[in-house]
């Protein structure tokens, strides 16, 4: 997570005259620093990231609050991201990881069973390091060991890292960790670069479709679309920018069905704190 600078909040607030996505609802005030938006069953999942409680939050598609479960016996180190498989079990990515220094980087596993109840534990943990990581933390031109996005498909875990490095490119490694219990060396399978301003090309969620046959990639102000892919080189296929037009600290993404995508944002000053829904039928060619 970054903030915004001033700056930006005033360009936010240009950009938020003519969105292209809708806003469903605002979020509860005690969710300021939400951190996903993950779709299950109906509703939508969300969780706070560093310094926060480790509570997963349900919403319904207003964004109102509908239950909360706490998470016992595990901190909130950095949770930036939520995924969930085909069973509806919920997968918490404590992997945030801002100056790159982390060597604790986990996944933790909620069973399907246990959501509804106010207060339960992990089933498993899987913990994961970067291969290509050596020096904690890195020098400052190669700090591409942040991450805030990922998604579930098949038997993997598959995450984006959020690039943190001097003279940002806009580049994200795509990793792949096997979805089970135990200590991984993650998988590095291929990397795309989305643009070169950290706030508004900076990847903060991602989500794959229902069907298996599109990535979202989200940043402030845009959507990266993947389609065509081969196996689980998501970014190797063809990709579309989708521009919003509309700029805030966007934290979550998840497809609700093969079509809609809802997205939460952070509250900064005036602007955020809300439930989006944008629909890629609408989009242009």
């Amino acid at each position: 997570m970054k903030k915004l600078s001033l700056s930006l909040l005033f360009v936010c607030v240009a950009c938020a005259q003519n969105p292209k996505i809708e806003v469903l609802g605002k979020l509860p005030a005690n969710l300021a620093e939400n951190s996903a938006c993950e779709v299950l069953n109906g509703s939508i999942w969300t969780t706070e990231d560093h310094g926060n409680k480790p509570i997963l939050y349900r919403l319904d598609k207003s964004g109102n609050l509908i239950h909360q479960t706490k998470i016992a016996g595990v901190e909130n180190n950095d949770w930036e991201e939520l995924a969930s498989d085909a069973k509806g079990n919920l997968y918490i990515g404590d992997f945030g990881n801002n100056d790159n220094t982390r060597r604790d980087l986990s996944i933790y596993k909620i069973d399907a069973k246990n959501l509804s109840k106010d207060e339960t534990a992990i089933a498993s943990k899987t913990t994961f390091h970067y291969p290509e990581q050596k020096e904690f933390p890195p020098k400052k031109s190669e700090r591409f060991f942040d991450c805030e996005a990922f998604f579930v498909s098949g038997d993997y875990f598959y995450l984006f890292t959020k690039n943190r490095s001097a003279n940002f490119d806009g580049t994200t490694l795509l990793y792949r960790v096997p979805n089970k219990p135990g200590n991984f060396a993650a998988q590095k399978i291929s990397e795309f670069k989305t643009c070169g301003k950290f706030n508004r090309c900076a990847i903060t969620s991602a989500d794959i479709s229902p069907d298996g046959k599109k990535v979202a990639l989200l940043t402030g102000d845009k959507i990266f679309l993947f389609t065509n892919f081969k196996a689980d080189n998501f970014v190797g296929g063809k990709s579309k920018t989708i521009e919003l037009e509309h700029f805030s600290q966007k934290e979550g993404l998840g497809f609700s069905s093969n079509d809609e995508i809802l997205i939460t944002d952070e509250k900064t000053k005036k602007i955020g704190g809300n439930l989006y829904r944008y629909k890629l039928s609408e989009a242009k060619p």
